[in-house]
């Protein structure tokens, strides 16, 4: 029997892009008389899925297929245009990366402002800073401003704070593409801990091998369309097929059919 955390139902969601951009004075002064005209993107077209209370998910796509505009709606950032959203439970989103963090302040200032936003007391985020500290391996940078951070560094905070929130469900974009193999490795221990407590993981990520080993179901997303969800293993498997060439496609089709008489 299902036990949804997430049910997601006809999810449409469109962008008006601009055809030129007036970000400056200078542009905005000499072309006010010429009307700015817009094209319509279609981020995310009529998407349903349920994701199941404990379940690791993984969702891919190529760059700009909706992936990170879908987690985003998830999240409560965007609205969509059409269609509706139903969570079921606390959400902690790690979603771009330094989302929520000001550069100007220090790393531990930081995991107050952060923590605060996803909804810890002072009181709670002090019983947890030693322990979200010592899970980033960033104590002797801690006071740090974090404009002096590398882009590792800031996943290690930013998925510190999200991972010790303690909410019922993880919305991930992309946390395993910066950062070392050993805090990769981490990463993906806490979220197997997280899912063996009946938590609900959420993965975008480019990264094939990690939705293949670790999630229980994934789903490929194309231009804005769903085009598969299921098994991880077939859903990625289908992801590599499609960005095979059509001498590879040729080939990978030959040797199943081999394997299948």
């Amino acid at each position: 029997m299902n036990n949804p955390a997430i049910v997601v139902n006809n999810l449409s969601k469109t962008f008006s892009i601009p055809h030129e951009n007036r970000d400056t004075i200078r542009e905005r002064l000499f072309n006010w008389r010429r009307k700015l005209t817009y094209e319509k993107f279609n981020a995310l077209d009529n998407i349903s899925f349920e994701i199941n209370k404990g379940e690791f998910f993984g969702i891919i796509g190529r760059n700009g297929s909706g992936k990170s505009t879908l987690l985003k709606i998830l999240a409560g950032i965007y609205t969509p245009d059409e269609g509706t959203v139903i969570v079921d439970g606390e959400i902690s989103p790690f979603l771009e990366l330094g989302v929520g963090f000001n550069p100007e302040l220090s790393g531990k200032d930081n995991i107050y402002v952060n923590a605060t936003i996803l909804g810890l007391s002072r009181k709670e985020i002090e019983n947890k800073y030693k322990t979200i500290v010592d899970f980033s391996e960033l104590e002797k940078f801690i006071d740090l401003k974090l404009k002096n951070y590398s882009s590792g560094m800031y996943v290690r905070l930013a998925f510190s704070v999200a991972i010790h929130a303690n909410k019922g469900i993880l919305l991930m974009d992309e946390v395993l593409a910066v950062g070392d193999a050993s805090f990769q490795a981490k990463c993906l221990t806490e979220f197997n801990r997280y899912k063996a407590i009946g938590n609900t993981v959420v993965l975008v990520t480019h990264d094939i091998a990690t939705v293949k080993r670790s999630c229980d179901r994934a789903m490929l997303i194309n231009n804005g369309k769903m085009l598969m969800i299921g098994d991880a293993i077939k859903v990625c498997e289908e992801y590599e097929f499609q960005n095979m060439s059509e001498d590879e496609q040729r080939y990978f089709l030959d040797k199943k059919l081999k394997e299948i008489q």
